[in-house]
This record gives structure tokens, C-alpha cells and sequence, in this order.
């Protein structure tokens, strides 16, 4: 696979494109699925971009639209192409949140919102090991491995020089209170953390108990916007057997405004790194 296509980002882009033929052609969902005769739920994921394009849905589709120009079938025919080779992830087998990665793999920026453990993109080895063993006790070591380097390499976009993910934290004090594997994994945790807070594409920002009740009460989400204007933000919602990722305008926004309440309810960025360095300290004893 060439190193600058992502197939998760091609499917959301080629989805989005085929999704607006179909609305300039004033066709439902239903009414192409009854064309085809395929499932309207498949149309759907052909559109919200969850599924891999084979060249023959572009084909049919384009026909269903009559879509005549050749370079316009070419193009989608392409991306359908790309679409279907593998993303780096692909190499570790099979990965519950592989969408995810592929869209924080092509982000700009990421704002996370975490109530109850330090974001992935800012754990240690050893913090992510007793993390992925707690979280998930019936798994296998050979998995909690493989878990566990997605989720280092998933690091390189804040730890690269070239064109870093910028990247928001707003992290729940009870995060700083909650011992994952040891006093001593914690206290490497948050030394690690004031370290990489201190990136200048980096913000951490800590929660504090004092604040009460707060937008964020009902979880942990994150919100990934990118560079091209083609590509719409999502919001990303983590679940345990399924995750969901909000794409509609106003659903993207509701986030965006939570999440701007809870950086103001937050301590700022220096008093945040204060917070944290004194937890640490506390870990030391």
C-alpha cells in the first residue's frame, strides 16, 4: 500500500460523494436499494462510509444516477480501489476500533474529553498493559500485546516532527486518582504526562472534583477534525461492543460547545501541570 492513502479516509470521501449523486438525483435510500436489490442498510454503509467500495458498487451506482462523465466514474472508480488496501493497522489482525484509528491516523487535530483514565495517545507502555488487562480480564496476553502496540504506534502522530496531530486534553482529576497498575506506573504515567503536555501541539487541561456536575457527566467522547474541507468532523463515541461516530453538522457542534465548556470549567494549562506534578509526587511517597 502507498503510504498516503489512508482507506478509511478514501470510504468516508467516496461515500460522501456517492451519497451527494444520490441527493442531486432525488433518489431515497430505499429506492436505490430496490434497484439494485440489495438492503437499504447497505446502501447506508456504503455511504457513512463503515464499509470497503468494491468497484462493481461504483459501477452500479453510477448507473443508477447516470452519471456520464468518464473522469467522474474514473475517480470514484479509484477511490473504491484505495478504499480496499490495508492502513498500517491492518498488519496486527483484526482491531474493534480499526475505523477509529483510521480517522485519527488522517486527523489535524483532536479534542478528547476523558473521565476516568488518560487518553491512549499519552500512555506508557506499562500504564496501557495494566489498563487493556483490567479493562478487558478474559483476553488473552498474546491480545493485550497486540492491543497494547496499536496503541503505541497510534503515539507516532504527537511524538512526529512532520505535521503532528494537534491534540486537546481535557482530563477528569479522577483520571490523576485512579491507580492503574501500580503507584509506581502511576507516577511514571503522570511524569510522562507533564512531559508531553509540554509539546507545543499538546494541551492537557485537568477537570477538577470541585467543578460538580459538568457537560461531560455522561462520558468520555472526541471530536477529530481534517485538514480537507471535503472531510466533515466526527464525533467519536467509544462503546463496549460498538462504537458510534456522529457526522451530522448540528451533532458535531452540540459536542464542540460542551467540549468549550468543559476547557473553561478546567484549570488552565499551567495550574493543570502543577495538578498533575503534585499527584505525582504523591505516588513517590
Amino acid at each position: 500500500m502507498a503510504s498516503n492513502v489512508n482507506p478509511t479516509v478514501r470510504r468516508r470521501r467516496l461515500g460522501q460523494e456517492l451519497r451527494r449523486l444520490r441527493e442531486l438525483k432525488g433518489m431515497t435510500a430505499e429506492e436505490v436499494a430496490e434497484r439494485l436489490l440489495v438492503s437499504q442498510s447497505k446502501i447506508s454503509r456504503l455511504e457513512n462510509g463503515r464499509r470497503s467500495i468494491s468497484q462493481r458498487d461504483v459501477r452500479d451506482l453510477c448507473g443508477v444516477y447516470d452519471v456520464e462523465d468518464k473522469r467522474i466514474v474514473d475517480s470514484l472508480m479509484e477511490m473504491a480501489r484505495d478504499s480496499r488496501q490495508q492502513g498500517w493497522w491492518h498488519t496486527f489482525g483484526d482491531i474493534p476500533y480499526s475505523v477509529y484509528i483510521g480517522l485519527e491516523t488522517d486527523a489535524e487535530s483532536l479534542r478528547v474529553y476523558e473521565p476516568q483514565i488518560v487518553t491512549g495517545l499519552l500512555q506508557t507502555r506499562p500504564y496501557a498493559e495494566a489498563l487493556v488487562r483490567g479493562a478487558l480480564p478474559e483476553t488473552s496476553a498474546d491480545e493485550i500485546e497486540k492491543r497494547v502496540e496499536v496503541r503505541i504506534r497510534r503515539q507516532e502522530r504527537i511524538t512526529t516532527e512532520r505535521n503532528p496531530l494537534r491534540l486537546w486534553v481535557v482530563l477528569d482529576e479522577a483520571a490523576l486518582h485512579r491507580v492503574v497498575g501500580s503507584r509506581l506506573v502511576m507516577r511514571e504515567q503522570l511524569e510522562h504526562l507533564i512531559e508531553l503536555s509540554e509539546l507545543p501541539h499538546v494541551t492537557v487541561q485537568v477537570l477538577p472534583f470541585e467543578v460538580g456536575a459538568h457537560p461531560g457527566i455522561n462520558g468520555q467522547y472526541a471530536i477529530l477534525e481534517f485538514a480537507d474541507a471535503a472531510d466533515s468532523s466526527v464525533v467519536y463515541l467509544e462503546g463496549v461492543t460498538s462504537d458510534l461516530y456522529l457526522e451530522k453538522a448540528q451533532d458535531v457542534q452540540k459536542y464542540a460547545v460542551m467540549y468549550e465548556h468543559l476547557r473553561a470549567q478546567s484549570h488552565n494549562v499551567e495550574v493543570s501541570r502543577q495538578f498533575i506534578a503534585e499527584a505525582a509526587k504523591r505516588y513517590a511517597d
